[in-house]
């Protein structure tokens, strides 16, 4: 990324202290540590490289590429398209409802900050996080190979840290897994920029039921 500026915008856009509410949500990590699934630094690593690959790599990123080029042709039918899809295809409610409050969240927010189309999301069903993430990147002028590496980290980090709390793990084995997956991360892309439109998907089983579990388990720190 040859912008600095565009630089310092993504920085802003996958910060944690960015205010969407990204802290509250584990994305099913929660009822996978209860369940037993995960039980220290290798097992946690493990579940969030695959779903960096089977999930992240197949559905979000290339649905996010979309969306970037949508908003940089200012294609509104493809906008809403691309995130309705992204929505059909989150594997349960719980999943699909953090989808649209991050989404109107950011929407909300980027309303805030001066960026126009933003507005009209706010209270849209429809309404995704990675739509207006890549409204963000594109009205920034973040390169989408940029803005997808972003994307991919931030959900990562987030992750992590979920995972440092939960589990428990420390702090070091948390920067570990930060280390290694984030070396994933362009291999991860260079496969999304390949896939058709037909054959995006998410491939994640374990993630699906471990979801539908948090839905009605007793005791939760995050809300998904």
């Amino acid at each position: 990324m040859n912008d600095p500026l565009a630089l310092l915008r993504l920085m802003q856009l996958v910060s944690p202290a960015l205010p969407v509410g990204t802290f509250a949500y584990s994305q099913a990590l929660e009822a996978a540590v209860a369940a037993g699934w995960i039980d220290g630094e290798p097992a946690a690593r493990d579940w969030i490289g695959g779903l960096l690959v089977g999930a992240i790599g197949g559905l979000d990123l290339p649905v996010l590429l979309r969306l970037h080029h949508a908003w940089s042709r200012d294609d509104q039918d493809a906008v809403t398209a691309w995130s309705r899809f992204l929505l059909a295809a989150r594997a349960s409610g719980e999943l699909q409802t953090e989808e649209r409050q991050l989404g109107g969240n950011l929407a909300r927010l980027l309303d805030g900050l001066g960026v126009a189309e933003a507005a009209a999301w706010i209270a849209r069903a429809d309404v995704s996080y990675a739509a207006m993430f890549a409204l963000a990147a594109a009205r920034w002028q973040i390169p989408v190979a940029g803005a997808a590496q972003g994307y991919a980290f931030a959900w990562v980090e987030a992750q992590t840290s979920a995972a440092v709390r939960l589990v428990p793990l420390g702090q070091t084995a948390g920067q570990r897994i930060l280390l290694e997956l984030g070396a994933r991360i362009p291999a991860v892309l260079a496969h999304a920029l390949e896939i058709a439109d037909d054959e995006i998907a998410g491939a994640a089983p374990s993630h699906a039921i471990a979801s539908a579990q948090h839905e009605t388990q007793y005791s939760r720190l995050f809300r998904s």
